[in-house]
């Protein structure tokens, strides 16, 4: 009896004392990422992208309302969060959301136009009015890229390679290292003396009207789906122009939407471009890319406050309007600095985990009681608009901060 006792005991103390070996083992850091990517990527699933697949962008938080702002880019990033929740998770939700939204997005495609065909509508839609812009295209097509990859639908990479096609063919200055920044959707005339960007101002020249437009490293993208050299001496062209036209703090002062006469610097334009450098890097193993983007990297880690916080607003002068929090650039400029890290580059180690706890903890609570804010990062941004204050949450900072918690999972847990 006493000897069957004892093993009863075992069968239930061992199985108990493997679980708790389990539980110990498993890194909780692991466990707390995993479950913001999750319930982000459910947040931009259910609540953030419509019915139609596209992302809804600003949430008015005082009206209750959505609000369009190029829908085009902030769906191809919703697309490319959701590729990555995918690839970490395996949860086949995500992926039948990023088919729905890259479904929308390839539907954008243009194909009765005499001089627009190829070319996808992409149109602002917010200060700039209807034009369809460059960036507009290629801020998204990196998310269509890696949905064809996940999928093998070819669909998702031909429609941003024609487009891409059609921009190169019309809208870009290779010589001079920049690509005109808009078309009018209603004639498919490229706008090469004024932009609606500068509204007010009178004598606009070539770097009002264009700039190196490599957000997204569109032809980068294109060259590795397709193979043809054209592409690779396009991206490689505008890269250089990025080495060129870069100023001493990193940035490309020179150029929209940073503003030189004032001094201020949009929160993501620039990471974009150091991006690309990273992206030319590992193409090509030329080391100036890399310093110029480690460049970039510093001077956002000058921005970046104590707690991690990001504001949208910084000035290369040091002062920083604290109205909008840009949680979309703590995220990006934290995967700047992994990439960097990858390379053998950890100056921006501690900026990094900042960065990391400041998404970890700045999103709203999955139970918030309204659904269009649950589970969301916050990227709020605070403009007068309409004879009122203009307050909304962006839907860019859940796409940015699924991707660098993809990134730092990847870097930190060898997935």
């Amino acid at each position: 009896m006493k000897r069957i006792l004892q093993i009863i005991i075992l069968l239930i103390t061992v199985p108990l004392v493997t679980l708790c070996i389990g539980i110990k083992d498993k890194d909780p850091l692991e466990e707390r990422i995993v479950t913001a990517i999750e319930e982000t990527a459910d947040y931009i699933s259910n609540a953030m992208i419509d019915e139609t697949g596209m992302s809804r962008c600003d949430y008015n938080m005082t009206e209750g309302k959505w609000y369009r702002y190029e829908p085009p880019w902030h769906t191809g990033q919703a697309v490319y969060a959701l590729c990555e929740a995918y690839r970490i998770t395996e949860k086949s939700s995500y992926l039948e959301a990023a088919r729905k939204s890259g479904d929308w997005w390839t539907d954008l495609e243009i194909t009765d136009h005499p001089k627009l065909t190829g070319m996808l509508n992409a149109q602002h839609e917010d200060h700039a009015g209807s034009v369809i812009v460059f960036a507009t295209v290629s801020d998204g097509t990196a998310g269509l890229y890696r949905l064809y990859e996940a999928t093998g639908e070819k669909k998702y990479a031909d429609v941003p390679t024609r487009a891409g096609d059609w921009m190169l063919n019309n809208m870009c200055l290779l010589d001079e290292g920049v690509c005109y920044d808009n078309v009018d959707p209603e004639t498919g005339e490229v706008l090469t003396e004024e932009s609606p960007f500068w509204p007010d101002k009178e004598n606009q020249d070539l770097w009002d009207v264009a700039r190196p437009n490599n957000e997204g490293s569109l032809f980068l993208d294109m060259y590795r789906y397709t193979k043809e050299e054209i592409y690779r001496d396009a991206f490689i062209a505008l890269c250089e122009s990025l080495v060129e036209t870069q100023d001493s703090f990193g940035l490309w002062m020179d150029f929209m939407p940073n503003n030189k006469e004032d001094g201020s610097v949009h929160p993501r334009f620039n990471l974009w471009y150091a991006e690309s450098l990273l992206d030319a890097y590992d193409l090509t193993g030329d080391k100036r890319y890399l310093e110029a983007a480690r460049k970039t990297a510093a001077t956002f880690a000058g921005f970046q406050t104590g707690d991690g916080t990001i504001y949208y607003r910084n000035f290369t002068n040091g002062d920083v309007n604290r109205n909008s929090i840009c949680g979309s650039a703590v995220a990006f400029a934290g995967i700047l600095w992994l990439r960097l890290e990858a390379h053998g580059i950890e100056d921006f180690r501690k900026n990094t985990e900042l960065s990391l706890e400041w998404i970890l903890k700045n999103r709203f609570s999955t139970d918030h009681p309204d659904p269009n804010l649950a589970g969301a990062v916050i990227n709020t941004r605070l403009r007068h608009k309409q004879d009122k204050l203009w307050l909304v949450n962006r839907d860019i900072g859940s796409s940015f901060g699924v991707r660098f918690l993809a990134v730092y999972y990847d870097q930190r847990f060898g997935k």
